[in-house]
């Protein structure tokens, strides 16, 4: 008897475009706060900044939810890294090495400098490309999904349930920071404190999977759900960053409630999955669906491409408007259509799939 295959999730489909768009509009906004030295560089622009960006810092997190929900069962170990580190990594490296290129073509670096970059990849990635840490991260989570795979799989749900509370608290350290320096262990001798095994991005991974297994099927209470947690999410998000703004002076300090691993963030992002994990499409023939499945199968080379096309984007847009009000979304929109375009022509080449994933 003939065994009809899966049917496609389209709600993941649109959420991976949505993430994919968020990065680069978090990007975008950049320009507009980040000074040398980790100072702050413009009050004025970074106040559009702290109405935009906290909503797109859920695209990181979305994006490790969405492959940790496919990553299990891991079955065929080496068939699994094959898989997994070619469609991954061989794309990252080479656009390390086309990076390291790109700054010696614009004169930010030297031969020597290039060639030390080039070499550094296996260490961390070769020019300073912040955007492409995400990809060690994830190549981590992979390599630990063999011994996270018969967990996943058979662990009861009131033992995914205390593991997710456990990685909850955890999530709301970088507060408790804030009255207490170093808490449950942790001194300048041991980085590794009492819930330090349940930190990290791989709480989202098993968010994921117990959604998965628990959760994955429509129910009245998941909009709603997913409203209210968006909603809270995103204003102790956004008002973190605005009551940090006048009396900051360093990026790094302002930006303490958009670390990924906060409970505000998390919340936004266990929203926003909640809402679209059970999104149909009825005709999925039509062109424009078509287009959309076609812009998620290529946000990999999208993520790894789009630095380059929101440099020029932001040099042609940022002198013909005043206000980052308008220049953060309008760059964000222009450059998620020329990386798509670029990446699309580039997917046409042959063995492509090792450039773009």
């Amino acid at each position: 008897m003939a065994i009809n295959p899966p049917s496609r999730n389209y709600g993941l489909d649109i959420l991976r475009v949505i993430a994919c768009y968020m990065v680069i509009q978090a990007h975008a906004g950049e320009f507009y706060y980040i000074g040398n030295g980790d100072l702050v560089a413009n009050k004025v622009d970074a106040y559009w900044v702290g109405w935009y960006t906290p909503l797109c810092i859920v695209s990181v997190p979305l994006f490790v939810m969405i492959s940790g929900l496919f990553l299990f069962p891991v079955k065929d170990v080496p068939a699994f890294f094959k898989k997994r580190f070619s469609r991954i990594a061989i794309p990252f490296v080479l656009w390390c090495i086309f990076y390291a290129l790109y700054y010696y073509l614009k004169g930010y670096a030297d031969m020597g400098t290039t060639l030390a970059h080039i070499a550094n990849i296996p260490l961390n990635y070769g020019a300073q490309i912040g955007h492409l840490w995400f990809v060690y991260m994830l190549l981590g989570i992979y390599l630990f999904a063999p011994i996270l795979s018969p967990w996943i799989q058979t662990a009861t749900r009131k033992n995914m349930e205390f593991y997710l509370l456990l990685w909850g608290v955890t999530l709301c350290i970088p507060y408790i920071h804030l009255v207490i320096p170093e808490i449950w262990g942790e001194t300048f001798w041991n980085r590794t404190p009492m819930l330090y095994y349940f930190s990290g991005f791989l709480g989202y991974v098993v968010l994921a999977n117990y959604i998965k297994r628990f959760h994955m099927e429509p129910r009245q209470w998941n909009y709603p759900a997913g409203i209210v947690l968006i909603i809270v999410g995103y204003a102790l998000t956004t008002y973190g960053f605005l009551q940090r703004l006048p009396t900051e002076t360093h990026v790094s300090k302002l930006v303490l409630t958009w670390g990924f691993e906060t409970i505000n963030v998390a919340m936004m992002t266990t929203g926003a999955f909640l809402m679209f994990k059970n999104i149909s499409i009825k005709n999925p023939d039509r062109p424009f669906i078509k287009l959309w499945i076609d812009i998620a199968a290529k946000s990999y080379g999208i993520y790894l491409a789009h630095i380059l096309v929101l440099n020029a984007v932001h040099s042609l847009v940022d002198k013909r408007f005043a206000s980052a009000a308008v220049k953060i979304p309008l760059i964000g929109v222009c450059t998620f259509i020329l990386t798509f375009l670029v990446v699309k022509l580039l997917s046409l080449l042959p063995k492509s799939k090792w450039l773009v994933g």
